[in-house]
């Protein structure tokens, strides 16, 4: 698994294989992410204007991918934040449990893809930026 720490996220590079036909990239769980994939769902058609994620979760970790476009991705520990832009399919970032993240800035067609260690578990999210403080801090 190839993974780099820029700060609050793991940058996650995925394989390539490149033929004149075109590039073909792949993932697998607990070989190229660090963690069994339960669940995998794609965000598309976002307006240019419009905001997803806006939460946390206690136990989920992801790595969130731009397949087509590009879009922001922020995270927040409580203390420190940091924003990474995704425009290559092959490279992705991982986002542990207990981050705030957010995503914006999506161009015309981005497509995001998520691959998630749990499936959807409701009871997971934060979904209260203040809650979270108080939850990562341990108060």
């Amino acid at each position: 698994m190839k993974t780099s720490s820029k700060g609050l996220a793991g940058l996650i590079d995925l394989p390539v294989i490149t033929d004149p036909r075109g590039d073909l990239t792949f993932v697998e769980g607990c070989n190229h992410v660090p963690f069994d994939i339960a669940r995998v769902y794609f965000l598309y058609n976002v307006p240019v204007d419009a905001e997803r994620g806006g939460h946390a979760h206690r136990e989920l970790r992801q790595v969130i991918f731009a397949l087509s476009g590009s879009f922001r991705v922020s995270v927040d520990n409580g203390q420190t934040r940091e924003e990474y832009w995704l425009r290559d399919p092959r490279k992705g970032i991982l986002v542990e449990r207990m981050i705030w993240r957010e995503m914006d800035a999506f161009s015309q067609g981005a497509v995001c893809m998520v691959l998630a260690s749990h499936p959807y578990d409701e009871g997971d999210y934060i979904r209260d930026h203040s809650t979270f403080l108080k939850e990562v801090s341990g108060s």
